[in-house]
Parts: C-alpha cells; structure tokens; sequence
C-alpha cells in the first residue's frame, strides 16, 4: 500500500510540473505573440527572417537559455527568400527556446520588458492617457494575464470587471456597477473583448476613476500588478532581527507564495534576503520582549525568524497571510488570483458549452420543427386534396340531385298541364252547345277589333319610330352642311389672304363658291322646312299613338270581363318581339329592315 500511494504521489507530482510548465509557456506565448504582431508591419501575418534572428537572440537572453543560430538557419533553409508566419516560426520556437525555458531561471519583468519595448511604439498612443509609461507597461502585463488563450488576445468583460473590482478596491473607493453596466452596453461590437491597447486606453483614460489622482491610481496600479504578476500576497514594512549582531532593522517585506524578500526599502533595489517557504514551515505568535511588541517567528527548517508588526492589526494580518501561503504549498495548490482566474475560465467555459449544448439542441429542435412543420404541410395538403375531392362530389351530387328535381318537376308540371286540359275538356262537354257558339261567335267579333286596335297602336308606333329617325337625319344633314359653310367660310378667308397674282382666280372661285353656298343655305332652308313638317308629322302620329292607346285600354277592359273563353281561343306567339323606348315594338325586325331600307333611299335621292 505504502508503495502505490508512493508511485501515485510521483504521479501527481509529475502532473502537476507538466501542467506548471504547460502554464508558463502559455504566459511566455502571450507576451511573444506581441512582440511577433509588432514585428508584423505589413499586417499580413509574416516576419522577415533578419527580424526573427534578432528576437530569438533576445528571447534566448532574457529567458537565459543557450543561443543557436545554426539551429535557426537550419530549420528554415528549406524556405524561400520571403518572410515567415507565426505558423513557421511556432516550431522553432517551441523546440528550441520554449522546451529550453526552467521556471524561476530568468527574471519575467525583463523578459516582459523586452517584448514590450518592441510592441508598444506602434500599438499605443499615450497623448490622452492619465498614467504614465511604467503604470502602463503594468496594466499590459496584467491583459496578458487576464486575456484568454486564444489569439489574436482579448480579454473578456468579465476580467475587465474583475480587474476594476480590485482597482477601485485598491484606491478606497466604492464599485460602481451601474458605470460598468452603462461602458459594457456601449461595447456595442465588441462586446466579446478588447485588445490590450484598447484595454490600456480604458485605464488610461480615468473612466473608473474620476476624482482619484494620478498617484493614487498609479499606486493601486501597482497594488493589483504585485498581487497578479508578481504573485505577492501581502507586502509591507516591519521590524526583523538579525541573526549575527541581534539587532532590529527596519525592512520591506514581500510575501510570495513560497518565499519571503525583505528590502532595506519599498522601491526593491536592495535585497537583504529571503526566507524560504515549505509545507513543513509554521509561523507563530510570540509575546513582547526586548521592548518589541507584536512579535511573530516563522519557524522553517534550518532557521527562525523573528519579526514585529507595527500593530496586532498588521500583526494578525501577516500571520494569517504566511499560513494561508504554507496551506497552498501543502496542498500543492495555485495562489488566490491564478486558482480564481482558473475557476473564471472553467465557469465561462462551462457555461459557453452549456450555450453550445443549447444552440445544438435548439437546433436539433428547430429542424425537428422544420420535419414536423414539412409534415403538417403535406398533411394539411392532403386534406385540401380530400376536401376538395369531397366538395366535388358534394357539387356533383347536387348538380345531379338539382338534375332529377327538375325532371320531376317538369313531368309534374307536364301531368298537372294535361289534367287541367282535361278538365277543360271536360267543361266544355259539359256546357251546353248553342251558348258556346253564341260566345265563340261573340268573342271573335271582340278579337277582331281588338286585332284592329292593335295594328292601329303597332302602325302609330311604327310611324312615331320613323319620324323619329328623319328627324335624327336632318339633324345631321343639318349638322354636316354647317361644317361644310365653316370649312367654305375657312377657306374663303384663306382666298383672301393670298397674293394679287393669284386675285382674279380666286375671285372666280369665290363667286363659283358662293354660289355653292347659296345652293347650300338654300338646302339647309329645305332641310329645315322638312324638319318643321317631320315634327309636325311627329305630333300628329303621337295624338294617333294616344288615341290608339285609349282605343286599345278600352278593348283591354272588355276583353278582361271574357278572360276564361278568352284564354281559349287565344292567338298563338308569333315569335321574339322587338322593345323599343316606348315598349314592345308594333312591328316585326323584317319590317322594320325593309323601312331601314326605304328611308335609306329617300335620304340618297335627296342627296343627289
């Protein structure tokens, strides 16, 4: 037993290096992207091979790993004579330079240093910026650390807040989450993240810190940039005996997560020492002596320290940073902010799966939809088919049913028809036969003059029809020849208006038309002559028509006190009647193209 937890304690030993180095080389690439995109002039994403000779000479003395040129000349002689995309030089740069890297071998602030001298004079504009040029270097190293690990790098609105939580927390003030929400809705396009440079004009710019001076925010600057990039947990002045001369000295202490450097002063260019972490170090309260107060030993293994604190407040603060440091290192875990950004990441993630997980089920669902919709369609197709089948044998059914009505009622009609003539029938056998002959006789005579009336009110009409017409003819034979003087009053104006060469034959022709326009008045005298005696004539065959009217309603009248024997003798139809204006016509469509054909004659002999 002891020997597999021994081999799974090498396992996650293992583990965890691998997964520390994995970690520093995707903080190294973040920071060398800058510095290849800065080299980028053309924005086409290559680098000329003189410029990534002399970064990888840079990158290899900051990072303090061996210089091979040959290797560099090596892995691209297979390339032509153009520049090299971040995809070519990635595997230089993995296998000679970042697989070479140790972790605490080189000083990250000259390594970021370097990388952002080579980026920021082309990327920044410092005109509207209230920080200055160390603060700024500071809130880029602090993207790099926030940004995800995606290229090119962003960082997200929420490690934007996150970073504003801990600067406005740092300068004293309140956090302002209705500013945030208000910048965050602005965002507009990029609301999936800003760029560094952006994010460093957002700092800069004082929008989160209005009413702060500039020392402030460069000190809370520097407050967040110790605790994230520098991994410091607690920092602050306090009192440290020696170990030789026993004396107390005043030091800078800076608390990291597996070491304790104390300064002679807070600008950390005098290092006096470390005090080195482990998981078997303890820290304890010690009581006054010596005329120190608020005294505290951090016991490790080959040495003791004694401090005191300027207060228990600082003191209880400094005891509770240390162990918590000596907790992470037992439990072989990552500082505060790292484990809080991992846990950031592993939310997002989460919940970006989820809104993945919903998208493709949302997806999945509206096809499904689509299916069903598609079915639906077809089905309500289906039953417009059917129905419309149904409706049409519903209208053929009635069609046929209206058919078979109408046939019975007509052999109805046709039965009731024949009865009724039988009765009659029957009636006049009945009637005694000298009266029927007394009637017939009586009720001939009655037609006879009632077939007179009717030729007298037909022949009325048939006249008042033809005065109409030659009415309507002489007003346009009227019409026509006023046209005609206008067009011979025209011209004779135009006569006039021509040359004295030409007056003695327009004389003539004047002459000859004036003639012609007195033959033409005299026409239209007669015209109007013929018009007057039509009218005449007109009136006349109206008082006909009415005599002829009233003659017709008195026989009407008569008639109707005969209706039963009259309907027995009545004459036969003699065919389609024509309507005129007045009522039905008195004369046939055969007459009255034969009167057509008379007046039309007349009309052309008056003409000629």
């Amino acid at each position: 037993v002891g020997s597999q937890v021994g081999h799974s304690g090498q396992w996650l030993g293992k583990q965890r290096g691998f997964s520390a180095r994995m970690a520093l080389r995707d903080e190294l690439l973040k920071v060398i992207w800058h510095a290849f995109t800065a080299l980028d002039v053309d924005k086409c994403g290559k680098v000329s091979k003189s410029q990534l000779k002399v970064l990888s000479h840079s990158l290899c003395t900051v990072l303090k790993v061996p210089h091979n040129p040959v290797a560099l000349e090596n892995h691209f002689k297979d390339d032509d004579e153009g520049p090299v995309s971040n995809q070519g030089y990635m595997p230089y740069l993995n296998k000679f330079i970042l697989d070479k890297v140790q972790p605490n071998s080189f000083d990250k602030s000259d390594f970021n240093r370097m990388c952002w001298t080579l980026c920021v004079k082309k990327n920044l504009n410092r005109n509207n910026l209230l920080i200055s040029d160390d603060d700024t270097f500071k809130v880029w190293c602090i993207f790099n650390f926030l940004s995800e690990d995606v290229y090119p790098l962003i960082i997200v609105p929420e490690e934007v807040e996150y970073f504003l939580r801990k600067l406005t927390e740092a300068m004293g003030v309140n956090w302002q989450q209705e500013q945030f929400g208000e910048y965050r809705a602005h965002l507009g396009a990029k609301q999936c993240g800003l760029s560094a440079w952006e994010f460093i004009e957002l700092i800069g710019s004082g929008l989160f810190s209005k009413g702060m001076d500039r020392q402030t925010l460069s000190m809370a600057i520097n407050e967040v940039y110790c605790e994230l990039i520098l991994d410091v947990m607690k920092q602050g002045y306090m009192w440290k005996k020696g170990h030789k001369r026993k004396n107390w000295n005043e030091r800078w202490f800076l608390l990291k997560p597996d070491v304790i450097s104390y300064y002679v002063g807070e600008d950390l260019n005098d290092k006096k020492g470390d005090i080195l972490l482990s998981s078997k170090c303890y820290v304890e309260s010690l009581p006054d002596k010596d005329g120190k107060k608020c005294l505290l030993l951090i016991k490790c293994w080959d040495k003791s320290f004694e401090i005191s604190a300027s207060d228990k407040k600082k003191k209880q603060e400094w005891i509770q940073a240390i162990q918590t440091a000596i907790s992470l290192l037992k439990d072989q875990r990552l500082p505060p902010h790292k484990e809080g950004r991992q846990k950031r990441r592993e939310v997002r993630q989460k919940l970006q799966a989820e809104q993945e997980e919903i998208a493709h089920r949302m997806k999945e669902l509206q096809m499904a939809n689509e299916d069903k919709q598609q079915e639906l369609v077809k089905m309500r197709k289906e039953l417009e088919d059917a129905a419309e089948q149904a409706a049409f044998e519903e209208t053929k059914r009635l069609q046929t049913q209206v058919q078979l009505q109408d046939r019975f009622r007509q052999e109805l009609e046709r039965e009731k028809n024949i009865r009724e003539q039988m009765e009659v029938k029957v009636a006049q056998k009945s009637s005694e036969l000298q009266q029927y002959l007394q009637r017939v006789q009586e009720l001939e005579e009655m037609y006879k003059r009632l077939e007179e009336a009717l030729e007298d009110e037909r022949q009325a009409r048939q006249d008042e029809e033809t005065v109409r017409k030659l009415q309507t003819r002489l007003l346009e034979d009227e019409c026509s020849k006023r046209e005609d003087l206008e067009r011979l009053h025209l011209k004779q104006k135009q006569t006039i208006e021509m040359t004295e060469a030409e007056k003695q034959e327009l004389e003539n022709q004047r002459a000859m038309k004036e003639r012609a326009l007195e033959a033409a008045m005299k026409q239209l005298e007669e015209l109007e002559q013929e018009r007057k005696q039509a009218l005449e004539q007109y009136g006349e065959v109206a008082k006909k028509l009415e005599m002829a009217t009233n003659k017709t309603r008195n026989w009407k009248a008569k008639v109707a006190q005969h209706e039963g024997l009259l309907r027995l003798i009545q004459p036969g139809s003699k065919g389609p009647q024509l309507i005129t204006n007045w009522g039905p016509a008195s004369f046939t469509e055969a007459e009255l193209t034969l009167r057509e054909k008379s007046w039309q004659k007349q009309k052309n002999s008056a003409m000629q």
